[in-house]
């Protein structure tokens, strides 16, 4: 039976507005993407991945051809594949999923996003406590499982910290993590330039590098080597590709980052996940391998076990213990946020806060295990695995259904509960076990053919449980829906201001220091790099960068942290000011309606 528009006027009032499709004064230009994925692929993380490559035994050109392959192809997906689905639906893949599949396959998906997510939060805040730790005298812990009471104790006062952030003060953490991105591609940039010269001298005997070519040769002999540390033969090109692939498919073939990206005003916004994906999984990755292995060659210690801590004080100084701190902690919160939130998907009955803590818990003591950060590779590669083919069954519910003359929301609509799809998922993961398990392909690629088994298994399954039954009726409310949404998205912005620019004089000066801060980082490690005639000095030098680095990290971030803080500031008076004057107007048209009400009840 269709609803009247009073009735959806009313459903559609009542609904939370994260649950409804964005609309057009909510979305965003290319510059918003470009930022956000910039900040958020350029984290703790990189250190290890750095490292996984050098430990796996890749090549020189394996390594520089192979991740440009992978990340290219995880952009595409991003473009090709998220996005279109995103921008159409208007929804995040959990409030989609719950549309179409119901929610008992919701239920089961935030599970184990849930679990994924807590897993990836507590590697993060291990790899922050690995900075710390050095400052006050705990040795690397060498093992799976910790063996100084202390690294505990560190741990543990880290993930209740972040816990506790996540839960009560995220909003402020956000805006603080928004201001890292340059900082941290920063960084991440000088501490391969800065360690470069000792890496040539190990080899060659003296400090400078005079072309691309004996740059090659140099990191090929010494870093990506193309054997293991001990002694194996290494990955190759195709297995480079497949993980830079795989590291984020839950994000993009796994449809989670429709959650960012359906606020996207054009198609090709997609493609500014490049951003994150050629410079912080390409740069930041291969400059962390230079890191760690120079690292390596000067304590005399196996890549193996270094920490990230260790790599970036011998990279960075005190600025690289900031470095690894900040981008693990930033992550660590946002990635329990989406746990917390993925936990009461599973419990609606809790409040977010309570299912944060909850997930807290598990945090606190999976963080305790340095074989998590250390393992971050395969944990990526399995959540690929386990998420991705449900990114293969959303997009063939919005995209292959309609094309075969299906109903998408079809189970809706009959009001079943969509067993297709928890068949086809569970088809789907078997699948990527045993491909991961065989390596009849490489495990690195195990989630493209899950996931285009999952949507083909699941269009077959759908048509068989009634997809192809007629819905006109429904489809037609469903649709007077959408469009009740968008009017009533629409009748909002009307209410709101406009984005207000922050143009005072103060903010402009603000911003053109810390702009100053990083450009100094940068040309400084240019000329250790550059102008580094004999190991002598080099070595000043590199103290000197130190210095800098640290210094302008301070100036960085007590700049553009005191710029933000003013532009929002200024947003907040042109919100009020805004609200005001509405007020103003609608209490002038209510007397206005009143008078002329009175008049006509009198004639």
């Amino acid at each position: 039976m269709a609803r009247s528009v009073e009735q959806i006027d009313k459903q559609i009032a009542n609904t939370d507005p994260e649950l409804l499709p964005v609309g057009e004064h909510e979305k965003h230009g290319a510059k918003h993407f470009a930022g956000l994925y910039a900040a958020e692929n350029v984290a703790g993380t990189e250190f290890v991945f750095g490292a996984t490559f050098v430990i796996l035994g890749a090549g020189i050109w394996d390594v520089l051809i192979g991740l440009l392959i992978g990340n290219t192809l995880a952009v595409l997906t991003f473009w090709l594949v998220t996005t279109p689905v995103a921008r159409e639906v208007g929804l995040s893949v959990y409030t989609y999923l719950l549309r179409f599949g119901g929610s008992s396959i919701s239920k089961i998906y935030n599970l184990a996003n849930a679990i994924v997510f807590a897993v990836i939060s507590a590697a993060m805040l291990t790899v922050s406590a690995t900075a710390v730790q050095r400052v006050i005298g705990i040795p690397t812990q060498e093992q799976a499982y910790p063996t100084h009471l202390g690294f505990i104790i560190l741990v543990v006062a880290f993930s209740i910290v972040a816990v506790l952030v996540a839960v009560f003060g995220f909003n402020a953490l956000a805006e603080f993590a928004t201001i890292c991105g340059p900082w941290l591609a920063t960084m991440f940039t000088v501490g391969g330039l800065v360690l470069l010269p000792a890496v040539a001298e190990s080899v060659t005997g003296v400090t400078e590098i005079g072309s691309f070519g004996e740059f090659v040769d140099i990191a090929g002999a010494t870093v990506f080597t193309g054997v293991t540390p001990g002694g194996e033969e290494g990955i190759g090109m195709i297995e480079v590709a497949g993980l830079a692939w795989a590291a984020n498919s839950f994000a993009h073939a796994g449809m989670i980052d429709m959650a960012l990206l359906r606020y996207a005003k054009k198609g090709w916004h997609g493609l500014m996940t490049s951003t994150g994906m050629l410079f912080g999984h390409y740069v930041a990755w291969f400059s962390a391998g230079l890191m760690g292995a120079a690292t390596a060659a000067l304590t005399l210690t196996s890549i193996t076990v270094l920490s990230p801590g260790d790599v970036s004080w011998v990279a960075l100084g005190w600025a690289g213990y900031v470095t690894v701190v900040v981008a693990g902690w930033t992550t660590a919160n946002a990635n329990l946020y989406r746990a917390g939130l993925a936990t009461q998907g599973v419990f609606p009955s809790i409040s977010r806060a309570r299912a944060t803590l909850i997930v807290g818990v598990i945090v606190v003591v999976v963080a305790c295990f340095p074989f998590v950060y250390r393992n971050y590779a395969p944990l990526v590669t399995w959540a690929g695995v386990l998420l991705a083919p449900v990114g293969g069954i959303v997009w063939a519910e919005h995209k292959l259904l309609p094309r075969f003359g299906l109903t998408e929301y079809w189970a809706r609509f009959k009001g079943v509960t969509n067993t297709p799809a928890i068949v086809a998922w569970a088809v789907a993961f078997g699948l990527g076990i045993v491909l991961n398990l065989t390596q009849i392909i490489s495990p690195y690629f195990a989630f493209v053919p899950a996931w285009i088994v999952a949507a083909l298994l699941y269009v077959a399954l759908a048509k068989q449980a009634g997809a192809g039954e007629d819905y006109t009726e429904e489809k037609r409310d469903h649709e007077l829906f959408l469009e009740r949404a968008q009017d009533f998205k629409r009748k909002q912005a009307e209410s709101l201001p406009g984005h207000v620019k922050d143009t005072t004089p103060i903010s402009r000066a603000l911003r053109v220091v810390w702009m100053l801060a990083l450009a100094v980082i940068l040309v400084y490690a240019l000329i250790v790099f550059f102008d580094s005639p004999d190991i002598y000095t080099y070595l000043t030098q590199r103290n000197t960068f130190y210095t800098i680095a640290i210094t302008g990290t301070i100036v960085y971030f007590v700049c553009a942290y005191w710029e933000l803080q003013r532009g929002k500031a200024v947003s907040k008076r042109a919100h009020e000011k805004a609200r005001a004057e509405a007020d103003a107007g609608s209490s002038g048209d209510d007397g206005e309606g009143g008078e002329k009400e009175s008049v006509g009840a009198r004639a």
